[in-house]
């Protein structure tokens, strides 16, 4: 061997190693197969922190004939460079298109990593007016949290294509159908649908074992999107958080929903003030789930003022 030939070699293990490092180091999870070409990065669902690098929801991709069809991107600029590494890990095939779910943080900052490499980025037209407009705020929350190095690079990223309703569309030589219900968990929520594997990506709204964060839902609205993906023939949903689920499993969602809404409303009928509505009112097959105690009291909070202005 030439020494040309080692210095290459040593220097191409040396960005091996140090890629793997920083994927340790960034707490990056390793993607999971959920069928053939379907593919999931699972987060750890808890709350934000600098332990867990914000990587706390879950995003991922699909693998069609000629590219790359990516679900959601994280928290950070950073994620979306370690996501983009992991897929040429799995694939040498081009991303050709990323989709978001919703606007939520957790799922939307890793866009810009995309962006740079040219790739265009879809959303439901109001998530992408939301990201818009209010987005800036959830960075700055998010800077905060987890620190100016973690969140290096990390900018809003606007979508450049949007869609206004259910649409099918065909990316990197899969199908996939784009189910919009109407405002839910949020006014833009898009599900994602692999009509090939039957596998859905659930976005804002599923959570497996995490309360989900009342922010700018409309519940009637949630609850009738459940439904409708509860009649599809799904082989595998893929939640906003938690492991992958089947069958009625989906439902839980909307079982903490209705209880919450239903128990928020009878002790607002009953004179309870916000405070001790906040402190009393309880789901409690719930209260196992990741986050109920915080988010339960701030979901309470968020039902009782709604009645207020009714």
């Amino acid at each position: 061997m030439t020494a040309r030939r080692l210095h290459a070699l040593v220097c191409t293990l040396f960005l091996a190693l140090c890629t793997l490092a920083h994927a340790a180091m960034s707490g990056m999870p390793a993607p999971v197969a959920i069928a053939p070409g379907v593919y999931a990065f699972i987060g750890d669902s808890d709350a934000v922190a600098p332990a867990n690098h914000g990587i706390v929801a879950n995003n991922g991709f699909i693998v069609g004939t000629d590219g790359v069809t990516v679900i959601d991107t994280g928290p950070s600029y950073r994620y979306g460079r370690a996501m983009i590494e992991a897929i040429r890990k799995v694939t040498p095939l081009p991303v050709k298109l990323v989709i978001i779910t919703h606007q939520a943080p957790e799922f939307v900052f890793g866009a810009a990593a995309f962006r740079d490499d040219g790739v265009p980025i879809l959303a439901h037209a109001r998530a992408a007016q939301l990201i818009r407009e209010r987005c800036a705020i959830c960075l700055a929350n998010l800077r905060k949290t987890l620190g100016e190095d973690e969140m290096a690079g990390s900018r809003v990223t606007v979508p450049d294509q949007t869609v206004n309703g259910t649409t099918e569309i065909e990316s990197g030589g899969r199908k996939l159908q784009l189910l919009h219900f109407g405002p839910a968990s949020t006014p833009g929520d898009l599900a994602v649908l692999d009509t090939q594997s039957g596998v859905l990506f659930a976005g804002g709204l599923v959570s497996n074992g995490r309360i989900p964060e009342l922010r700018n839902e409309q519940i009637p609205g949630w609850l009738a999107a459940l439904e409708n993906l509860h009649a599809l023939d799904l082989k595998t949903v893929v939640p906003g958080f938690g492991a992958p689920l089947r069958g009625d499993d989906i439902m839980q969602t909307g079982v903490y929903l209705r209880e919450l809404d239903a128990s928020v409303k009878r002790a607002y009928k009953s004179g309870a003030g916000l405070t001790e509505a906040m402190h009393t009112v309880q789901v409690p097959a719930f209260k196992d789930y990741k986050l109920y105690a915080i988010a339960q009291p701030q979901n309470v909070q968020r039902i009782y003022l709604q009645l207020e202005k009714q």
